[in-house]
């Protein structure tokens, strides 16, 4: 997992194509203003989900990893918690290919704050729990690129 602002992007240049696919997206496009749903970029490789949701506390939400696509979550407006821990660490469940979701339970090792313009990038080995209010439920408009994991 690394955790960023889009106004640092120069300490990020060693990162992998695609995720500097993402970066470039987000800063030529008004993301803002997109509907949310599913928008693609380049077909099944690489394409963004813009979400809108209240965020809520942790005992409501669910863990989660992905073996198919490394997600490139961005913040748009709110703030969120994200809770994290490596899936080493949980009780993983049974991987739901369709949907590129591995479920998981248990606890967080770390957590980050997301606010407006910053970034955080989940590897298939971080588990992530979303969603999760900082002091209280807020509204949140967030980007989660999806970009595929070359073989």
């Amino acid at each position: 997992m690394l955790f960023g602002n889009l106004n640092h992007l120069k300490e990020f240049s060693f990162l992998e194509k695609g995720i500097q696919e993402c970066f470039a997206y987000a800063q030529t496009h008004d993301l803002l203003s997109f509907e949310k749903g599913s928008h693609p970029i380049d077909g099944e490789r690489l394409f963004v989900n813009i979400v809108e949701y209240t965020t809520t506390n942790a005992e409501e939400r669910f863990w989660e990893a992905h073996k198919q696509y490394l997600d490139v979550h961005i913040m748009l407006r709110g703030e969120e918690q994200i809770d994290l821990n490596f899936i080493q660490n949980m009780e993983v469940k049974e991987f739901v290919e369709k949907d590129d979701f591995l479920p998981m339970d248990g606890e967080k090792n770390a957590s980050v704050i997301l606010r407006d313009g910053d970034f955080l990038i989940c590897y298939p080995s971080d588990g992530h729990r979303t969603a999760v209010a900082v002091e209280k439920p807020a509204a949140i408009k967030k980007a989660i690129f999806k970009v595929l994991i070359e073989a």
